[in-house]
């Protein structure tokens, strides 16, 4: 609200100058594929409010909200908040909330696990869209509304991954002390200027042959690969001890001949490559970032990989799923039963300016409070999964469970676990999309 008041409640009646030349990003949200650039600021009149100023800026700032509410719902679907009365276990990104029948009363708010999964929830960072940042490259947008929810989501899976190596898993905001300096070096990395390096404007810098642009929306594959390039520049910008982003990132996808149908193929050689060219060499292992962009349909996600995308949520190693709707990405965090638990990137905020040296900064724009949730059947199939293995103990016992979740996907695993790409030992991982029949279940892969 103050930011619609501040838009609309001019500091005097003149003529706008070049000193005026402020953020106009409009308040109202069509679709994420229609982008805006920002006003011009070329001649126009003067702007007085002489009378009922505040009516018309509220009556303006609920035009506004209604508006975004509108288009978030026609996108994706009706809002629907909160925790059901439903007893069935809740996993966020790894950790299991088991909830008995008593908490799932009335009382469930006062529950103690459901408790400890809303401080959880609410300490994982959020990325939005912002308005007031510097120009992108050479263009003219000053903001990323309506077209960088993607982008968005992928920097909260990458803040989260980061967050976890740094703070570790268990680690919770405290509103009561003043933030770590650890939690403030993560926030700048992702602040809204060249400077920092994982800002929207790197990212997109470094994706265009990709198809990143300011002011286009693009897929899930897209924002993996460009920020696999992008941990890769900032690599090779600085020494391996500092480097900004201190794991390497590696993209799971088809083989390398490209000639074996069925599910992407995760191979544990050049896992341990990627690993050794982050490193120069210097060691055979380090933290990695796992990420598995999918098409899992046609027009929604087919009903058959919808328990392993569940089952993924109870691997420690989970950083969850970049996904949502077409043109309208979330970043989901959590599963309950059939339900999935979200960020959402789409509110529209002022840009933050967080600096490590300042404990005083208000970081509350990078964290929610309100827990969203979508069914997943909804999903568009369009997706990417995240993982992070923090060492080789931590890898090999992701590789023993994405190997068993393969065996018992009844012939439509999400990936595959192989030790080589030159070899044919794909173990009980292996399977074949041609073992799928019927037209009930016709799966619809996309080799990315």
């Amino acid at each position: 609200m103050k930011a619609i008041c501040d838009r609309f409640l001019p500091s005097k009646c003149s003529s706008s100058s070049a000193d005026e030349k402020s953020d106009k990003s409009p308040t109202s949200l069509v679709s994420d594929s229609e982008p805006y650039r920002e006003a011009s600021t070329s001649k126009h009149k003067p702007v007085c409010t002489t009378h009922n100023g505040w009516t018309v800026i509220l009556e303006t700032a609920s035009m506004a909200s209604g508006a975004i509410r509108r288009f978030q719902e026609r996108v994706l679907g009706p809002s629907r908040t909160g925790i059901s009365s439903s007893t069935s276990d809740i996993w966020l990104l790894g950790v299991c909330y088991k909830i008995s029948e008593s908490e799932s009363s009335e009382e469930a708010d006062a529950g103690r696990v459901l408790a400890a999964f809303k401080q959880d929830f609410s300490s994982l960072i959020l990325m939005t869209y912002r308005r007031g940042f510097e120009p992108i490259g050479d263009t003219t947008y000053t903001s990323d509304v309506n077209w960088g929810c993607m982008l968005r989501s992928g920097q909260m899976l990458f803040a989260q991954a980061l967050l976890f190596q740094r703070l570790g898993r268990s680690w919770r905001k405290k509103d009561s002390e003043p933030p770590e300096g650890e939690y403030l070096k993560i926030l700048e990395l992702f602040g809204d200027c060249e400077a920092s390096a994982f800002s929207i404007h790197n990212l997109i810098l470094v994706g265009e042959s990709y198809g990143l642009a300011a002011g286009s929306w693009v897929g899930p594959y897209a924002v993996c690969r460009s920020w696999e390039s992008l941990a890769r520049k900032k690599r090779e910008e600085t020494d391996v001890k500092h480097h900004s982003f201190s794991m390497a990132v590696h993209i799971v996808s088809g083989s390398e001949d490209g000639e074996r149908g069925g599910a992407p193929i995760l191979c544990i050689e050049e896992v341990t490559k990627s690993c050794l060219e982050f490193s120069e060499g210097e060691t055979e292992w380090t933290p990695i970032l796992l990420l598995v962009p999918l098409v899992l349909g046609l027009d929604k996600v087919n009903p058959r990989y919808i328990p392993s995308l569940i089952a993924t949520f109870t691997f420690p190693q989970s950083l969850g799923i970049l996904g949502g709707k077409p043109g309208a990405s979330t970043y989901i965090v959590g599963v309950q039963e059939d339900k999935g638990f979200y960020l959402d990137p789409h509110d529209v905020q002022q840009v933050v300016t967080v600096k490590k040296e300042n404990q005083d900064v208000d970081t509350s724009s990078y964290h929610c409070n309100t827990i969203r949730y979508v069914p997943l059947e909804s999903l568009d199939p369009s997706l990417a999964l995240g993982f992070y293995c923090r060492d080789k103990d931590d890898f090999d016992d992701f590789c023993n469970r994405a190997t068993k979740l393969a065996g018992d996907s009844n012939g439509a695993p999400l990936f595959t676990v192989t030790q080589s790409h030159r070899t044919n030992d794909y173990g009980i991982a292996e399977t074949s999309t041609e073992e799928i029949s019927g037209e009930e279940h016709e799966d619809d892969w996309q080799l990315l």
